[in-house]
């Protein structure tokens, strides 16, 4: 083999010749960096590409974000062939979903609604419209399906080999046979790549190296904590008349989807538990593979998912394939900047859905890397958002093995992963334990969601789209928070302690508010880009001159931290220490939290003497904590931050004298209800990084008086163009029977406007109660709230519905500053 002749430097290169890394690279090019190298260790298609089942769907996600992805995706591909004379194999044969029991139609149902919104075009059709579409279909315990006609197939290798010419037809170069074998880096930042014929220089890496990206961003310490696992479909023997017409179907109820492929079947499986695969690296040398499929294993599933459509079962199997397909912890994509190494890009993990995003996500990527910062919301799919011990052989082996199912399960809203748990456990956990707490997993922490009362197991006794078993508990939590006392624990917050003689004005600067005044003060904030949008929503606590107290979302951890490292200058004198795990975070909250916390300290706790926003260390039987008057939950209330070591001390001192205030234990469950009450954002669910902090109702956390400020500029050219025409507002659906989640479409006059970001129960406002972005077109103020008619959509039925911009739950905020 003739040795590559290769650039000495490249503006960017790109790690991958898969459809993800052609994708980059044809995107790069596209948008004017033409200067773009991609590496293939072999040939194009090579890894998963090539054995991908090539199903293009704009169907099934209540993410804005990758249903848009997707509806680029399709329109990419019916449009390269004419570009580059290459076909996709793209055939618009339309695609069904099908619902066979109540809770997937009422899941389905909730989809279409919030696609349809996106502009997805799909239809909600009979079991015996099914069966006209689709006549090898058994059909007679089906409710329902949904219909996209513009969906279909393409050929996965034929969509990656026509990315490719186009990019190299816009100037991009492509080498087959080029493994990277590592990244050159200098000063924390990208100097280019090895390879075993020589090192390119380059200012930006693009790993897109697919089930291998883990191992080869592990040389470079970089976290990709995504793994391999068999992914199966069969391929029957011909079926006499099948027409290549055939819609796509899919029923996740049997785990199959279904297509026509050369004149025979081809049924794809996603069941629910599958098999891990090379969890110790994948071979380098592993090209165009396959995996000896494990019959005993699979049977059972294939028989279920053949029952489906019967004529499978008759005409036998040509092909039972098995390949590996990689998948993450989250089942969401990994993607973006490193936290570790400055312009290295990592798009991998694409849980299954890389051909039907691919295109999508190559735009995405692209214009990220290009204008230093996402078009889209990027919270639930950042690279930042997940952690080292992730990426540990035991963790992979373990939360993989649901990660494939969880595809095809029923996505209720209040599932939590069940494998992998107990990673994380805050000091507290075994006494909350005994007080009858239920956990969920918080980004690894076992967080108490709610507690069972005494003598009831905290159990799910049956998932649900409705009113689950421990409802009343959760109720009984919110209103004890509203009447009286409870007792949180939040130690999984990201707790970060910036010191040096220029710590304040690092935090002063990368902070929209001041936060850098007197001393033992509390002060809100968001931190935004250069453009004005949000990068993180947090408090800073100014402790002294050269000590200052960041607190942060448990998703924005590493975000949060790799922002404050990134913008410290080499010559200031600051620096951050990530102290989550020294701290645990004990909130008392409530009208009665004073109280309370007067029983258990010599510290006047008065108004006087402990205002809001007042931030102390005091004393706590033997121990010292950190105690900040403040609120999530909208009531009087305090934030204990104790020594790690003493925080069962702290929490038995609490409880103890919890007994003469009736002190309750609560939940993340009321955590959101109540914080849904009074309109307080969470990061991540009702506002993101491509929110401007004006209309995300957040402009009184800007102090425009500071004469520098990152994203200051941006901030006064929003506020200078105008009244805002599009505008968090706070939506309370009046039937007190409906639950909301998110992604339900809201409706003004009858016109959709927006959907529900994220919504819980008001318990005390009498009814579901949501955050929507609302997209006007005109100016939204009370006059537009008012003089109108709202409603909500929740799975297809329109829901009587009130709108503010003010807090539903003490707007003039008066209990709080009780």
């Amino acid at each position: 083999m003739s040795v590559p002749v290769l650039p000495k430097r490249a503006r960017v290169v790109v790690v991958g010749g898969g459809v993800i890394g052609c994708s980059v690279a044809y995107h790069l090019a596209h948008m004017g960096w033409k200067d773009v190298v991609l590496l293939e260790r072999d040939r194009l298609t090579s890894g998963t590409t090539w054995h991908a089942a090539g199903l293009i769907v704009t169907f099934g996600s209540t993410s804005e974000t990758s249903t848009e992805m997707r509806k680029y995706t399709r329109d990419l591909y019916t449009r390269l062939e004419a570009e580059t004379g290459l076909g996709t194999g793209f055939k618009p044969v339309g695609f069904i979903e099908v619902a066979a029991d109540p809770d997937r139609l009422e899941e389905y149902r909730r989809v279409s609604a919030f696609n349809r919104h996106c502009g997805v075009d799909v239809h909600e059709i009979s079991p015996s419209q099914v069966k006209e579409l689709f006549p090898l279909a058994r059909t007679d315990d089906i409710l329902a399906g949904f219909y996209v006609k513009e969906d279909g197939q393409a050929n996965p290798v034929d969509i990656t080999m026509a990315l490719a010419k186009g990019a190299k037809m816009q100037g991009a170069t492509i080498l087959e046979n080029v493994p990277c074998t590592g990244v050159l880096t200098k000063r924390g930042a990208v100097a280019g790549v090895q390879t075993p014929f020589g090192d390119i220089e380059a200012e930006y890496v693009v790993n897109c190296a697919g089930m291998w990206a883990r191992q080869l961003g592990a040389k470079s310490g970089i976290n990709i904590p995504l793994q391999s696992a068999e992914h199966y479909y069969l391929i029957t023997a011909k079926i006499p008349d099948l027409p290549k017409s055939m819609p796509v179907l899919e029923d996740p109820g049997s785990y199959g989807y279904y297509r026509e492929e050369v004149g025979g079947m081809m049924v794809g499986l996603f069941e629910p538990l599958c098999a891990p695969w090379k969890i110790e690296g994948v071979p380098d040398d592993f090209s165009f593979g396959e995996i000896t499929p494990d019959w005993d294993r699979m049977g059972p599933y294939v028989e279920k998912a053949m029952r489906r459509v019967p004529v499978t079962l008759e005409v036998g199997v040509r092909k039972f394939f098995c390949g590996p397909e990689s998948f993450t912890p989250d089942l969401a994509p990994v993607v973006g900047e490193a936290p570790e190494i400055k312009n290295y890009f990592v798009a991998a993990g694409l849980n299954s859905i890389g051909i039907l995003t691919g295109g999508g996500l190559g735009r995405v990527l692209a214009h990220w890397i290009i204008n230093g910062r996402p078009d889209v919301d990027v919270t639930g799919m950042n690279i930042d958002r997940l952690h080292t011990y992730q990426a540990n052989p035991e963790y992979r082996r373990t939360r993989t093995v649901e990660s494939l199912g969880m595809v095809y399960q029923c996505h209720y809203p209040t599932r939590s992963m069940q494998t992998a748990r107990g990673a994380k456990t805050s000091a507290i956990h075994e006494r909350l334990a005994a007080q009858g707490a239920y956990f969920k997993d918080v980004s690894g922490w076992e967080g108490a969601d709610w507690y069972a009362p005494p003598g009831v197991p905290p159990k799910v006794e049956r998932l649900s789209w409705g009113r689950q078993n421990w409802f009343p508990y959760w109720e009984a939590e919110h209103r004890a928070c509203r009447e009286g006392v409870i007792l949180m624990d939040m130690s999984f917050m990201a707790k970060f302690l910036v010191q040096g003689r220029d710590a304040g004005k690092l935090l002063d600067y990368i902070s929209a508010n001041s936060v850098d005044g007197a001393p033992g003060v509390i002060t809100y904030t968001q931190w935004l880009n250069a453009g004005g949008t949000i990068e993180a929503d947090l408090t800073v606590t100014k402790l002294d001159d050269e000590r200052y107290w960041v607190v942060a979302s448990d998703t924005a951890h590493r975000h949060v931290l790799t922002w404050m490292r990134r913008h410290a200058s080499p010559d200031m004198h600051a620096f951050v220490t990530d102290v989550t795990s020294g701290y645990a975070q004990i909130n008392i909250q409530g009208p009665r939290s004073r109280e309370l916390m007067q029983l258990v300290t010599s510290q006047d706790l008065s108004n006087e003497a402990f205002p809001f926003r007042a931030a102390r260390e005091i004393d706590i039987g033997f121990a010292r904590a950190l105690c900040v008057r403040i609120t999530y939950l909208g009531e009087l209330g305090y934030e204990l931050y104790i020594p790690t070591e003493q925080a069962t001390h702290v929490y038995d001192r609490l409880v103890e004298a919890g007994k003469r205030v009736d002190l309750k234990h609560a939940g993340l469950k009321a955590l959101a209800s109540l914080r849904m009450e009074k309109g307080y954002r969470d990061y991540g669910h009702d506002i993101d990084n491509t929110d401007s902090v004006l209309e995300a109702g957040l402009g009184f956390a800007v102090d425009l008086k500071k004469p520098n400020f990152l994203g200051r500029e941006a901030v006064l050219a929003k506020k200078a163009a105008g009244p805002l025409k599009r505008r968090i507002v706070q939506v309370l659906v009046k039937d007190p029977e409906a639950l909301m989640f998110h992604a339900e479409v809201v409706r003004r006059n009858g016109k959709p406007i927006g959907y529900v970001r994220a919504a819980s129960y008001g318990h005390t406002v009498g009814g579901a109660v949501g955050l929507v972005m609302v997209e006007a077109g005109e100016p939204v103020d009370t006059k537009y709230l008012e003089n109108a008619t709202w409603e909500v959509d929740i799975a297809g039925k329109l829901y009587p519905a009130v709108a503010s911009l003010k807090p539903l739950y003490d707007p003039e905020a008066k209990r709080v500053k009780a």
